[in-house]
């Protein structure tokens, strides 16, 4: 059997992938078992109520394969109210739901080569919500930070606040008996998630808080299985997925980091900054509109600064990511977007609802313009490298900033023989509403290389330059799992709660 590595943000994550390997389960199997602990014991940053974009690489084909589960806005959208009350979507609340795509982005991941039946994989996340689950110090931050929104909401402060209706504290027990029934129902057939009685009863109390989804909206779901993005420089291939994930950003920085010979020389920051600009005016989704490709990649110039910019709403994100010894790869990415998705957990599923729909523009001209059935431009950021000998899979948190997170250790993690001391080094992101900063800002962590010239850098491209006190959030949780030669090995953020570990069959070593 196979020898796995695996990385995610929380101990749960990895020991379902245990439990699941253990009994038979491959890779995927692993992956699919982490990422459904992960909605139970980190309810601020995922969720079945939320969406999913995966990379799967088949070792034996060499082939690689993009699903994206990104959900879309009701059939029954009408931006007039929206635009009529102000220029930019709400950062909340029902309108910001669309259809979310989790559960059906794990039923085609496991279509793709999982061993077992998917509610073995559920299995582990069952046994927490039941049980429940330790409360992290994450998750504690989060609840802290977000108070206003958590007790705003009758579903999240029965959830997350004590009998007194304090926050609960790192360490007490978070249970969660609806969320369990709902996972027990999508064991016997996830479809339920869709066109059964959890998509009834979610659609309900959707509808109840104003939500404009109905049951068409949810029956007519797909996950969509396509090709990725990829592109290759000093015979190293980078693969991402497609619109209206941001991947092409990522690509796009690699790219200018690779190319040592222009003059003057690339610089990461400058390149890193004219993604975004680019991200933000030209993506959107490509099933209902054009979407300028080559201008994502920085492969055609435009003259971005006069187009429509979306939303810079915050993100809140996990990411496993799995290596086997026969070079089949998984990077998965799910999120309820912002801290506690759109502030709404529904009693009677125990789902708490993503806010996607934020990040749509009310701008009819730009290509991220909500619009019936569209899907939001996405941040979810999940990449691939593979090499002669070589297989990494990388994924993070860090909403709008997961691309230029990305690039500053996508590169060295190929070759480094320590893999963790290439996650802790400090990282600078730019950002600004999605940073809580007025305007374009770099933040920099303590000890950041090359601060200085960094922040000469920033200024001259118009930008402010903040620091953080320590490691802080805003700088991601990077995941990553690699193949190299016949080795595996794994490295989780330390940023985050998580952890890694190596799975060889029932064997854990």
């Amino acid at each position: 059997m196979a020898t796995i590595a695996i990385a995610a943000p929380h101990p749960a994550a990895v020991e379902a992938a245990r439990q699941v390997t253990a009994a038979g389960g491959g890779l995927i199997d692993a992956a699919l078992a982490a990422a459904a602990a992960l909605t139970v014991a980190y309810p601020h940053q995922c969720s079945i109520g939320g969406d999913l974009v995966a990379l799967f690489r088949d070792g034996a084909q060499g082939t690689v394969r993009s699903v994206l589960s990104a959900g879309a806005a009701a059939a029954a959208t009408d931006p007039a109210p929206l635009r009529a009350a102000g220029d930019r979507m709400p950062a909340g609340g029902p309108l910001t739901v669309t259809v979310p795509g989790v559960v059906a982005g794990w039923a085609e991941l496991a279509r793709l080569g999982a061993r077992l039946p998917l509610a073995r994989s559920l299995a582990p996340a069952i046994a927490l919500a039941d049980g429940g689950v330790p409360v992290s110090e994450g998750l504690a931050r989060a609840i802290r930070n977000r108070l206003g929104v958590v007790r705003a909401d009758a579903g999240l402060s029965a959830l997350l606040l004590d009998t007194a209706g304090a926050p609960l504290p790192v360490g007490a027990t978070l249970t969660q008996p609806a969320l369990a029934a709902t996972l027990r129902e999508l064991s016997d057939d996830w479809r339920h998630f869709y066109t059964g009685p959890t998509a009834r009863r979610l659609v309900a109390g959707l509808r109840e808080r104003g939500s404009l989804l109905d049951a068409t909206d949810f029956a007519g779901h797909r996950a969509q299985n396509t090709a990725p993005l990829s592109a290759t420089a000093n015979g190293v291939t980078w693969w991402v997925a497609p619109p209206p994930s941001q991947g092409a950003s990522l690509l796009a920085v690699l790219a200018r980091r690779a190319d040592r010979a222009t003059d003057p020389p690339a610089d990461p920051l400058t390149a890193a900054r004219q993604a975004e600009l680019s991200r933000d005016a030209l993506l959107g989704d490509p099933r209902t509109g054009t979407v300028d490709i080559d201008g994502l990649l920085l492969r055609a110039e435009r003259d971005v600064a006069a187009l429509p910019s979306g939303p810079r709403p915050a993100g809140d994100t996990v990411a496993v990511t799995a290596v086997d010894d026969e070079g089949n790869a998984v990077t998965l990415i799910q999120s309820v977007f912002q801290s506690f998705g759109s502030g709404i957990a529904d009693p009677a599923t125990g789902i708490v609802l993503h806010n996607r729909g934020s990040a749509f523009s009310l701008d009819p001209a730009h290509p991220g313009a909500l619009r019936p059935g569209a899907r939001p431009p996405h941040t979810l950021c999940p990449a691939l490298a593979t090499a002669p000998g070589r297989v990494v899979a990388l994924g993070c948190q860090g909403g709008r900033a997961q691309a230029w997170i990305l690039s500053q250790v996508a590169e060295d993690l190929l070759d480094a023989p320590d893999p963790e001391a290439v996650l802790a080094r400090p990282r600078w992101v730019i950002g600004s509403r999605d940073l809580n900063r007025p305007y374009p800002t770099l933040v920099l962590e303590p000890g950041t290389p090359d601060a200085g010239h960094l922040t000469v850098v920033a200024h001259r491209l118009g930008m402010e330059v903040a620091g953080t006190a320590g490691p802080h959030d805003e700088a991601g949780h990077v995941q990553t799992a690699r193949l190299r030669g016949d080795e595996v090995d794994a490295a989780t953020d330390p940023r985050a709660d998580g952890t890694t570990a190596v799975l060889t069959g029932s064997a854990l070593r």
